[in-house]
Parts: C-alpha cells; sequence; structure tokens
C-alpha cells in the first residue's frame, strides 16, 4: 500500500512540477488535475508516505503550547472597509450612548478632517466635543487634561480619530476615567480593575493597529521614557477601519505607519508566544504590504492599496495584540520617549537589524518570512540574509531614512536607551534574549547602517 501511495505522491509531484516549468501562457492548471494533485497528497499524508509538515513552516506550534492554552485578544466588534464609518453610527446609537468626546491630534481638528464623525454622530443623536490634545508621542500630560476635560462636560463615551497616538491618549483617559489615580499606575501588563469607559477608536492610518489592541503607549514627561500599558481592558469597543478615510495621507506617514504595520506581523511571527492564529494573521499581513504598499506612498488614492493596507494593519494587529512583539518595538519605544521621534521610522530603521541578530534563534521561521515577502521558498540558511535585504529594499523604496544617525540619535545615549528597552515588556517574547551590551551595540548597528542621505524627513 505505501508503495502504491508513493508511487501516486511521485506522479502528482510530477504533474505539479510540469505545470510549475511550463512556458506556456496556461499555467493554471485544470479542476480535474488541481482535484487529482490534492487526493495524491491527501492519501500520501493521510498514509504516513509524506510527512505532516511542523513547526515554523508548517501546521503546528512554533513554540510549545502552554498549560491551560492561549489567550486570543480581540475589540468587542471590528468593522473594517468602505463606509465602515457609518455602520458604527448605528452601533453607537444601539449602544445607547448620549454625548462623546472626540480624541485627536490638533492637525486634524484645525484642518476639518473629524466633521465626517462629528456628522456620524450628530445623524444618530449624539452629542460630541472635541479635544484635540493628543500629541504625536502622547503624554501623560495629554491624558490628564483630556480627562479633565472629559469630566467637565459630562461625557459618557469616547471617539478617538486619527492614527496610533489619537487611539493611544484615549485609551490612556478611558482606563483612568473608571479606574483612577494617574496613567502611571497602569504601566506594566493588566494593572486595571475596571473595564475603561466605551471607546470607538475610527482609524485613518494603517499601521499602528492601536484602534484595535490592548497595547497604549504614553510618554512619562518627567522620564521621557514610553510606558507600555498591556491591559485587556484599554482594547477599544469597536474599531473602525474605512479605507476611504486614509485616501489623503500623506506619502511619508503612509510609508512610516506601512512599514510599523510589517513591524508588527515579523516580530508577532518571531514570538516565543506565537500560536496558530496569530501566524497566520501576520504571515498573510507581510504578504498584503509586500504586495501594496509601494503603491499606497506612491498612489494614494488608489482605492485598492488603502483597502488592502487597511486589511494588513488589522491583520498585523490581530498577530501581535496576541503574540506581543520584541527588542524593535521594546528600543524604537526608547528613542519616541527620549527624542520624540516617529515610532513608524524608528521601526523601520530597526527592523532589519534585530531581525539580523535572531536569525542564529530561529532561522526556520525567516523561511516563511521569505516566501511572505515574495522571496520564494528560501533554505533555512538562505532566507535570514535574503529576509534582511528585502527588508532594507522596502524600507529604501517608501523613503524611510537610512539609520539613526539620520534621525539625530546620539551615540553618548545607547547606554541609558539599552537600559531601558530591557524593561520594556514589548522585548520579554524576543526570540533571542540580549544582554545590556548586545542592545548597545544593536543601537550601534542601526546607527552606522546604510548611508544618512536618503530623502524622506525623519520628522514625517
Amino acid at each position: 500500500m505505501l508503495r502504491i501511495v508513493a508511487s501516486r505522491a511521485s506522479r502528482a509531484r510530477g504533474v505539479a512540477a510540469r505545470l510549475l516549468n511550463s512556458s506556456t501562457s496556461v499555467t493554471a492548471p485544470s479542476i480535474a488535475e488541481t482535484v487529482t494533485l490534492r487526493a495524491f497528497t491527501t492519501t500520501a499524508l493521510k498514509s504516513g508516505a509524506l510527512p505532516i509538515p511542523t513547526g515554523a513552516h508548517g501546521v503546528n506550534y512554533h513554540n510549545a503550547n502552554p498549560e491551560g492554552g492561549y489567550s486570543f485578544f480581540m475589540p468587542r466588534q471590528s468593522l473594517i472597509g468602505p463606509g465602515a464609518l457609518k455602520t458604527a453610527g448605528n452601533i453607537v446609537k444601539s449602544l445607547n450612548l448620549k454625548k462623546a468626546m472626540i480624541v485627536t491630534d490638533e492637525g486634524l481638528a484645525k484642518a476639518g478632517a473629524v466633521q465626517p464623525v462629528l456628522d456620524m454622530l450628530a445623524a444618530n443623536g449624539v452629542e460630541a466635543i472635541v479635544f484635540p490634545g493628543a500629541k504625536p508621542n502622547p503624554t501623560d500630560e495629554n491624558v490628564a487634561d483630556g480627562l479633565a476635560m472629559l469630566k467637565q462636560h459630562g461625557c459618557d463615551f469616547i471617539v478617538s480619530y486619527g492614527g496610533g497616538s489619537s487611539h493611544d491618549c484615549a485609551k490612556g483617559i478611558a482606563i483612568v476615567a473608571t479606574n483612577g489615580g494617574r496613567i502611571h499606575d497602569y504601566e506594566g501588563v493588566d494593572r486595571s480593575s475596571k473595564p475603561i469607559l466605551p471607546l470607538v477608536s475610527v482609524n485613518t492610518t494603517a499601521g499602528t493597529a492601536s484602534e484595535m489592541t490592548r497595547f497604549c503607549i504614553i510618554t512619562d514627561s518627567s522620564r521621557r521614557v514610553k510606558m507600555a500599558i498591556v491591559d485587556s481592558a484599554v482594547t477599544p469597543t469597536i474599531a473602525v477601519d474605512d479605507p476611504e478615510l486614509m485616501v489623503k495621507m500623506p506619502a511619508a506617514l503612509t510609508a512610516a505607519t506601512g512599514m510599523d504595520a510589517l513591524t508588527h506581523a515579523v516580530e508577532a511571527y518571531m514570538s516565543t508566544i506565537s500560536n496558530p492564529v496569530t501566524d497566520a494573521s501576520a504571515l498573510h499581513a507581510m504578504k498584503l504590504i509586500s504586495a501594496y504598499l509601494r503603491t499606497a506612498v506612491s498612489n494614494g488614492k488608489d482605492a485598492r492599496a488603502r483597502d488592502m493596507m487597511s486589511y494588513a494593519q488589522f491583520l498585523a494587529g490581530m498577530a501581535f495584540n496576541s503574540a506581543s512583539l520584541g527588542y524593535v518595538h521594546a528600543m524604537a519605544h526608547q528613542l519616541g520617549g527620549f527624542y520624540n521621534l516617529p515610532h513608524g521610522v524608528c521601526n523601520a530603521v530597526l527592523l532589519p537589524v534585530i531581525q539580523d541578530f535572531n536569525a542564529s534563534a530561529v532561522p526556520d521561521r525567516f523561511v516563511d518570512v521569505g516566501e511572505a515577502l515574495g522571496l520564494g521558498r528560501l533554505s533555512a540558511a538562505e532566507a535570514p540574509a535574503a529576509v534582511v535585504a528585502a527588508i532594507r529594499e522596502l524600507s529604501r523604496d517608501v523613503g524611510i531614512p537610512a539609520n539613526l544617525e539620520a534621525l539625530g540619535v546620539k551615540p553618548e545615549d545607547f547606554d541609558v536607551l539599552a537600559e531601558n528597552s530591557l524593561k520594556d515588556a514589548c522585548g520579554f517574547t524576543n526570540p533571542r534574549p540580549a544582554t545590556k551590551d548586545e542592545i548597545v551595540d544593536l543601537f550601534r548597528k542601526a546607527y552606522e547602517q546604510g548611508s544618512s542621505g536618503q530623502a524622506m524627513a525623519a520628522s514625517a
């Protein structure tokens, strides 16, 4: 029996090889050939003639399945696609919410970009005020100011409008509003005791995924350190990703947020607590980003690219929301807090350096990442270098600065940056643990890599 199955499997592989090597214009197999190939392969797998793929690029866990299983975190409801904002209004009305505080940044407020949200709320009988105090790297002071306005006007829920900065600021306000104290009290993992105020997060960028995650990053202005608040309670009630709101996003911001999403996907896939659900989300996010980010940057009006990048960043959020991240984010948080640098750009600069560091610990995982990035099926020996090169090429193509020197980072600060990086919760799931000296060396490599002469402004 095994001989027969093996023979059938060999013939099936022969069919596949002929199809792949065909030089004719019709390269797709017929329905009959596809069914036959699948039947042969399935029979061979069942009989044991072909091994079931496992591990990094198979149908099993990367990591040991923990006792009690994995947790998977999502918003109560997620709305994705053109017209999603309108649907959100119906849900707000059904929740019997009466008065909203819209948390956004000053630029969006002055440009009148918040008007679609005001119109949506008004159409559903909801009052609203606008708090335009979310800074690019929101601080504890922004949270305190927003909380004061919330209480002054008696708002019973919050709408965040914009990118990660608006969402994180709103999350900080929402958790303190119901739990009391200061935002500093919630630094770390699951420090709250009560649900947050209802939060509707309307996203206008395709990168941070803050509109749907349990992560909230707030800068402690006195320490110049970004506090990582990881708490299922800060997950927004409703996440809204409407690509029609993303069309006017500038090219530089599109690039930075897109590379942020890629970093989420790659780090989640490398994480020591990834699982089959997060793996699937991460890999598909990588495929979409590799296929559509360049177009979204070069032609922001391309509806297909905007739509697919919206899905990509959401999938990457699904991945890291449960699998967490790694040293790229742990180190980028320090750069953002210390120098007030754009988060996505910091991630993009650090990503190839950290993955080169991780390669010796988990080389097999780079096989899948390479395939998702369009590099084909490489060996575990070939994949890491190819993946790192592909990440650098994508960054260069969308105009990300080459290194930390171009961002104004100072080598004399590496020591304190490294020390704080090792305290950041995002680094705890990196596949290769690092010492402080190794983190300093990684900062140095990110400082020296490439050329400082790339065109994109670091302040994008």
